[in-house]
């Protein structure tokens, strides 16, 4: 038998069968469902120090369990001494069982780490169904280590599900184990 991620076994036991009872789909097929999760990182003094994309590359790819790429500023802007083409960032996209498995350790491992939790703002939502976040620190990561990073930098994670309205993935999510903040 091949290795599942616990997530991905208890959104094909629990999960669809909950949402199913609640939304009342038609069809299985319907079912809302996590496609992939974007964790990215904007790199401010990137245009002077080249070497700060390189270890936010690293850090990333530590982080998540795949190789990140940088990403690249896509016009010229004088005034932030940015030219087209200069790295300014880092980002991956994780799919299937990478992106389970992140979820899990974002949601057991480096939420409880954040000081003075009292759960994500359910309100970032952008009225198809996907829910950004915003990760202030990058050391409440496990993977990090204290010793080696030259300074503290957040991060962006964005959850894509294929719901098609802010309720069905406000539900998925939950469900899923995020821990949004009750009104």
């Amino acid at each position: 038998m091949s290795y599942q991620p616990r997530l991905k076994k208890k959104y094909q036991e629990l999960v669809i069968s909950k949402l199913m009872e609640k939304f009342q789909y038609a069809s299985i097929m319907q079912v809302p469902k996590l496609e992939k999760i974007c964790v990215s990182q904007g790199i401010g003094l990137a245009s002077s120090d080249k070497k700060l994309t390189d270890t936010a590359v690293e850090e990333l790819s530590i982080i998540t369990g795949q190789r990140a790429v940088k990403t690249k500023a896509k016009k010229s802007i004088a005034n932030f001494k940015l030219r087209e083409g200069m790295p300014i960032g880092a980002r991956v996209t994780l799919r299937n069982d990478r992106m389970f498995e992140f979820l899990d350790r974002l949601v057991n491992v480096a939420l409880p780490r954040v000081r003075d939790f009292r759960g994500i703002n359910p309100k970032s939502f952008d009225g198809r169904g996907n829910f950004t976040m915003g990760v202030t620190e990058q050391i409440i990561f496990p993977e990090i280590d204290l010793d080696k990073i030259p300074r503290i930098t957040g991060m962006d994670v964005t959850f894509v599900t294929s719901a098609k309205t802010d309720a069905e993935a406000l539900e998925l999510l939950t469900l899923l184990g995020i821990p949004f903040k009750k009104d």
